[in-house]
């Protein structure tokens, strides 16, 4: 579905000291999972047609969940919302199996498009608790994905939400302790609560491999090498997405004399770039490519309009779709079985 954006030339070109230009910061935008959660939103309204019923935001990005209801996506917040029969996707961001007992309940016919990086944390969490580890899950409390985390061992796991935390956590037996994260929170916040988790606990075992994502990770690595020559730094993501409010928070931690998000180019207010030489530029990584690219038009209406990529790192990902939607109709392997990326 075409975007339709706002008026252009909203941004005076207001003289400044010295040169403008835009450091667009790469990797940024849609990760894997990301992709293959909105691709199976609209590959199942092609199959069974609309409505396709989607528990909670299908990713945490407000123009996605528009364009996805004018397609014909109706997103509920429960299940015990979705008519009995009904198809519904899971989101990207997981569900407990509480919740997929419930779908099954109501015989809906339930498409999980939980990204297979959260995924990774849930078998964790199911592992420990089978060794009867107490499970320290580093995240933000009422997240949908920490709940549904919690939710594959809820007698195991207790959630520490930031390194403040920490002070006045109590545990059953320090010696059989591990911790877990949400797959989308800051790199440096994360590492600085496990250092005081360890020093307030020596024994406590590391998770097999790193549960921050990839794409959480690579963004945050970029954000980083911008803010350090920007006087001003732009976030397009929305507010409920917790990596692009810590792409924020990171850019200002790491020399950006300013940073905002914003969900459209139109938010962008003036006074944001008087005296602004160089502006930083990323986006969450449930961002379409297109949102982007109408903040740097307004953005070069401004007089930026000279841009440089500050590559980190190069993606290439890319995950099945859902099992149910990997073939067509006629039962003939879908050409979309794998999602793209950097769709607009």
């Amino acid at each position: 579905m075409p975007r339709i954006r706002g008026p252009r030339n909203r941004l005076k070109n207001n003289p400044v000291v010295g040169e403008k230009k835009v450091l667009l910061a790469a990797p940024r935008g849609y990760c894997a999972g990301v992709d293959r959660a909105v691709v199976a939103v609209e590959k199942a309204l092609d199959r069974y047609g609309a409505p396709v019923y989607v528990r909670k935001q299908i990713v945490h990005n407000i123009h996605v969940v528009n364009t996805l209801e004018r397609m014909g996506a109706i997103f509920v917040e429960e299940v015990d919302e979705v008519p009995e029969g009904s198809h519904v996707v899971f989101s990207a961001h997981g569900v407990s199996p509480a919740v997929v007992q419930g779908a099954e309940d109501r015989n809906l016919q339930a498409i999980d498009a939980t990204c297979p990086l959260v995924t990774k944390v849930h078998r964790e969490a199911v592992r420990f608790a089978k060794q009867d580890m107490e499970i320290l899950l580093i995240g933000h409390e009422g997240h949908e994905e920490v709940e549904g985390t919690a939710g594959e061992a809820p007698n195991h796991v207790t959630v520490v939400n930031s390194p403040e935390d920490v002070e006045f956590l109590e545990v059953k037996d320090p010696s059989k302790l591990v911790w877990l994260s949400q797959t989308t929170l800051s790199v440096d916040e994360t590492m600085e609560t496990v250092r005081r988790l360890r020093a307030k606990f020596p024994e406590l075992q590391d998770p097999p491999s790193d549960d921050i994502c990839y794409a959480t990770q690579n963004r945050q690595v970029a954000i980083k090498k911008v803010a350090v020559d920007a006087d001003l730094v732009i976030v397009v993501g929305s507010a409920n997405s917790s990596n692009s409010v810590r792409l924020v928070e990171v850019a200002l931690e790491y020399g950006a004399k300013a940073a905002y998000r914003v969900d459209y180019s139109h938010e962008v207010k003036q006074e944001w770039l008087d005296g602004v030489n160089t502006v930083g530029v990323t986006s969450g990584a449930s961002v379409p490519e297109v949102l982007v690219q109408e903040l740097l038009d307004d953005l070069a209406d401004a007089g930026y309009g000279h841009v440089e990529a500050v590559v980190t790192a190069e993606e290439d990902l890319v995950f099945s779709l859902p099992k149910e939607l990997r073939k067509d109709a006629e039962g003939n392997r879908d050409e979309r079985a794998l999602g793209g990326r950097n769709r607009a």
